[in-house]
């Protein structure tokens, strides 16, 4: 066993305990589909029967490949990918927890006077605060505050400290609270013009409506990974848009909204969008 990947060493602790985990690759992103599931070629409908098993035997569809088993976490397939890991997460919702994600200190202090205590565990810049019981997932529930129980995987970042407790009404109720206002976008510049000087081909009622209506409503029907969903659809209208000249402020509010109305915060709809110019060269 002392030949195993420092991650995969973990991970196995961690399954034998009853927790499904899954690694995580630079960045703390989840790995990318197998072959078999490229493209969406499977139609991106991992089996729930088990608690989120993918079918594939690849790591695929994120914490919907969370497991237990040591025989598919040994896998050669895995194995790959645990050499590759940075970091090992698990499925909170699959093993019965909920895991509130406090992004900063601010977020801290507020749980520290509105949460019960319960198992605490370090971030990079905040807690996880972790109870017993599962419920839905949902991102900024206030500032700086996620849920991640069910449909999504946290970080696995150390045993903690403090004795866990149940999930309380007050975090529950987080789910259920009206979003916070949505924020505009902050002063992000329309893009410069073609440098040719011409007519942009892209300004036209329709074409240009249509484009962001669809990125509209591509973000809002995202029932899981919105972060993802929201970079690529910032990426498709910033690849056919972003060297026109076409996208003006309003434009980029629209799209932020869409975001925020989905539970994005304001950074991470900004992060979203200079990650997606930065790719393109823009």
């Amino acid at each position: 066993m002392s030949t195993l990947p420092e991650p995969l060493r973990i991970a196995l602790e961690l399954a034998a305990t009853g927790v499904p985990v899954l690694p995580l690759r630079a960045g703390k992103a989840p790995f990318g589909n197998c072959p078999q599931c490229a493209h969406n070629a499977c139609g991106g409908r991992p089996n729930m029967k088990t608690a989120g098993s993918c079918d594939c035997p690849g790591v695929c569809h994120a914490w919907a490949a969370a497991t237990t088993d040591p025989t598919v976490l040994t896998s050669p397939l895995w194995l790959t990918a645990w050499r590759r890991a940075v970091c090992v997460a698990y499925h909170p919702g699959a093993a019965g927890l909920t895991v509130v994600d406090l992004d900063d200190t601010a977020a801290v202090d507020w749980a520290r006077t509105t949460l019960p205590a319960t198992l605490t565990v370090a971030t990079t810049r905040g807690e996880h605060w972790i109870y017993r019981g599962a419920m839905s997932s949902h991102n900024a529930v206030r500032p700086g505050v996620d849920i991640k129980s069910t449909m999504a995987y946290a970080r696995y970042l150390g045993p903690g400290t403090g004795t866990m407790t149940d999930l309380p009404a007050a975090v529950r109720a987080l789910a259920v609270r009206q979003p916070a206002p949505v924020r505009p976008a902050p002063h992000a510049s329309p893009l410069p013009a073609p440098s040719g000087g011409g007519e942009c081909p892209h300004r036209t009622p329709a074409f240009l409506e249509r484009g962001i209506a669809m990125a509209e409503q591509r973000i809002t029907d995202a029932r899981s990974q919105v972060h993802a969903t929201v970079y690529r659809t910032f990426l498709a209208v910033l690849s056919t848009h972003g060297r026109c000249g076409c996208l003006t402020e309003t434009h980029i509010t629209r799209l932020f909204t869409a975001a925020q109305t989905k539970g994005e915060t304001l950074r991470h709809c900004t992060d979203a969008w200079t990650n997606a110019r930065t790719r393109l060269g823009l």
